[in-house]
């Protein structure tokens, strides 16, 4: 710890001693910058630092607030997200509401880095991200760049298969106004209000947005209440902005992380065990209360500055607070489990009880970012550093007991605290060589403290105190043959550190290692443009899915070894007519464990190379895009996954079939010149055809005593499964002013 915040003090003196001679050359330089007055482009300096740009030797995709308007009909960001290339989402309830996931190249949404203007965003412990805990953030993004591999060097747990890096409103100059509202299956419904005050005296803004998002879901009892805000005040001037930003809200979500097993599936698809239990008459029951309730606010401080043509500076803040819980109702739980004493009730001795219990995070997390940038018409550098602190309570409470013995209300069965330290410093850089060549360079060094101490749920003492220091190199090369095409490659390494579960589950667990290989050709030509990238992930150590749950629904990873995943993406825009326009991408992937050693029917057994869970070998895209009148869109959006197990063993109980599923979208804008600027009238039928398809699960193993076996032993097996929805739509309105 103290050499972190050493090397950190020493940041700190840079820096401030680079703005200072920044400050000076600014105020003698003899030419100050004009053409500066376009206030989108200071905001992208926000997230300069983890982008790239077109020319760049990283595999990425962008995508603009105009693209995510089209579909934004309360669906989580990853749903939005699903017609990317190597993308393959699931949704626990079912319809895109609620708890949803995103995995890119197969790698577990725990690897994929996301950051919200350059602030990190995955959860410091599980390195999750839990999009439910921002709903209706589609509507306050700007712009967002999808990197797949290790991409660049990024804030926070470094990206071990993609990254996601989120830019929020711009900052506009005009006053307007926005009302929307869409209704659809599953009594879901979505209502937002946005504002903006313009540029007032040209120099200030203040925006904002309020949402409600509610649904009932597909799967039983699956429901979501999302509240949500987000508001921001800026200063703008020829080269600085300010921007002060606060985003956050709740969610109450009932849970259905459970799945439902094969024979459930086939008779009743959309049943949810979630809260089941036996009353005193032998009726079964569902508690109406086995929810997820959590709070999250997010407060960012931004500063861009530009000092000459040359020199932008960015410094950015972040504090997050949140708190909340999941409610269970357990029933005939042991009192050893809570600390009660056994009790004698009419002369009989008492020592289970039903009861229902909350599970607690209660966190703080703070961020500091700053980076330097220089730009001439050669070389374009970048250099800088993040530090964040991370402190959580995690604790458990039992709210009601049918026998409570000595306890009291609001007692915690078990209170433990989990601590975390990430510094990193990063230098970056894109050379013209020439015309045709391009080199690019990134360095980073990133340092991780993570100490835990007290109980943890479990009810076993749980002690960590780990130290990492990670060095991830990058670089890569980008030739352009002419006006129309380019060709690059680029290599990076990446290393992450295991998280919370991990090492409750494994106190030995290692850190994983990545070396990513990308080889890409670019050509474009008029509207017509095609991407081919193939790609050669090899890891060392790599934490692949196990395909077993927690008992929360977390699915829990362990290092295999040597793997690797190695394939080829393509993609393109293909211009039909100049009325219809052909967007399809497929992934084609071989993904390994080049060893896989398990235990079955109690013996070792090598089953030598095996595919690596929820990894499938085709994944592919396609939308077909229609535009007959100027304010007129639709589209056909396609997506086919191919088959994939969800363990590492290639058993074929745990496979999921592969699935084809088809969504029509639609969008019309009405110009009108009353009181407001436009109307827009947005439908979405999602699984036009009605496939009924399973895009998630779970797999596991268990061993029970068989005399008739030769070793007294038998493995078995068990498996779960989370249905998507069948057809269902989204219809909105959008009233612009």
């Amino acid at each position: 710890m103290k050499t972190l915040f050493t090397n950190w003090i020493r940041l700190n003196k840079l820096l401030f001693l680079l703005l200072a001679l920044l400050n000076f050359s600014a105020i003698s330089a003899q030419e100050k910058q004009q053409d500066t007055t376009e206030v989108e482009k200071l905001d992208e300096v926000l997230v300069k630092a983890v982008r790239v740009d077109a020319k760049s030797p990283i595999t990425h995709t962008n995508v603009t607030k105009k693209e995510i308007a089209k579909r934004n009909l309360g669906q989580d960001i990853p749903i939005l997200l699903n017609f990317l290339p190597s993308v393959v989402t699931t949704s626990d309830a079912g319809a895109g509401i609620g708890y949803t996931g995103i995995r890119v190249r197969g790698v577990s949404p725990q690897s994929t880095n996301i950051t919200i203007n350059g602030i990190p965003y995955n959860d410091a412990e599980s390195l999750g991200t839990f999009w439910v805990n921002l709903g209706d953030f589609a509507s306050s993004v700007e712009s967002l760049q999808l990197q797949r591999g290790v991409g660049t060097s990024t804030n926070g747990s470094g990206a071990f298969g993609a990254s996601i890096n989120i830019l929020t409103d711009a900052v506009t100059k005009e006053a307007s106004g926005e009302i929307s509202n869409s209704f659809g299956s599953f009594n879901t419904r979505k209502h937002t209000v946005k504002f903006s005050t313009g540029l007032i005296n040209d120099h200030f803004e203040i925006a904002g947005r309020l949402s409600n998002i509610a649904s009932d879901g597909y799967i039983d009892r699956a429901s979501a209440d999302l509240k949500s805000y987000f508001l921001q005040g800026s200063f703008v001037d020829d080269n600085t902005l300010i921007k002060a930003i606060v985003f956050g809200g709740n969610e109450v979500t009932y849970q259905s992380w459970f799945g439902i097993d094969k024979e459930t599936l086939e008779s009743d698809r959309r049943f949810n065990p979630a809260g089941i239990y036996t009353d005193d008459d032998g009726n079964t029951q569902f508690y109406n209360n086995e929810v997820d309730n959590y709070s999250q606010d997010h407060y960012q401080l931004h500063w861009n500055q530009r000092y000459n043509n040359y020199w932008s500076t960015t410094v950015g803040l972040n504090y997050t607070y949140g708190r909340g819980y999941f409610e269970q109702f357990r029933e005939d739980d042991d009192f050893a489990t809570y600390g009660f004493e056994e009790l004698v009730v009419n002369g009989e001795t008492v020592n289970t009880t039903d009861l229902i219990r909350r599970r607690w995070l209660d966190n703080d997390y703070y961020v500091i970012n700053a980076s330097a940038n220089y730009k001439n018409n050669g070389l374009d550098m970048i250099f800088g550093g993040s530090f964040s602190h991370y402190d959580g309570d995690h604790f458990g409470e039992v709210i009601w007991a049918e026998f409570s013995s000595q306890s009291e209300i609001r007692d915690r069965y078990y209170e433990g605290n989990g601590k975390k330290n990430d510094f990193s410093t990063f230098a970056k850089a894109n050379y013209r060589l020439n015309d045709q060549i391009q080199l690019y360079a990134d360095l980073q060094i990133r340092n991780v403290n993570y100490e835990t101490s007290g109980i943890n749920s479990n009810l076993t003492q749980f002690n960590v105190d780990e130290n990492y220091t990670f060095f991830n190199p990058k670089a890569g090369i980008t030739y352009q043959v002419n006006d129309n095409n380019d060709f690059y490659f680029s290599y990076a390494r990446a290393n992450r550190e295991p998280t919370r579960d991990e090492f409750e589950n494994d106190p030995d667990i290692e850190p994983e290692q990545l070396n990513d290989f990308e080889l890409g050709w670019r050509h474009r030509n008029g509207n017509f443009s095609f991407n081919a990238n193939g790609f050669v992930m090899l890891y060392n150590e790599q934490l692949v899915l196990t395909g077993e749950i927690n008992d929360v629904g977390a699915q829990l990873r362990r290092n295999s070894g040597e793997s690797y995943r190695a394939g080829v993406e393509l993609e393109a825009i293909i211009p039909v007519t100049p009325k219809l326009t052909l967007q399809p991408n497929m992934t084609i992937s071989t993904n390994k464990n080049r060893e896989t050693i398990v235990s079955l029917n109690g013996e070792l057994q090598n089953l030598g190379s095996t595919d690596i869970s929820f990894s499938p070998d085709l994944v592919a895209a396609n939308a077909i895009v229609c535009q007959p009148l100027d304010n007129l869109q639709m589209s056909l959006l396609s997506k086919f996954v191919g088959e994939q197990y969800m363990g590492n063993t290639e058993n074929p109980e745990s496979k999921l079939d592969s699935f084809f599923v088809n969504d029509f979208n639609i969008t019309y804008t009405l110009e009108t010149k009353t009181i407001f600027d436009s109307i827009v009238f947005t439908g979405l039928v999602n699984n036009i055809f009605n496939e009924k398809y399973v895009s998630n699960g779970y797999f596991g193993s268990f061993d029970f005593e068989d005399p008739n076996s030769p070793t007294g032993i038998t493995t078995g097996f068990f498996a779960g499964f989370y249905p998507q929805a069948t057809t269902n739509f989204l219809l909105g309105v959008t009233l612009n002013f």
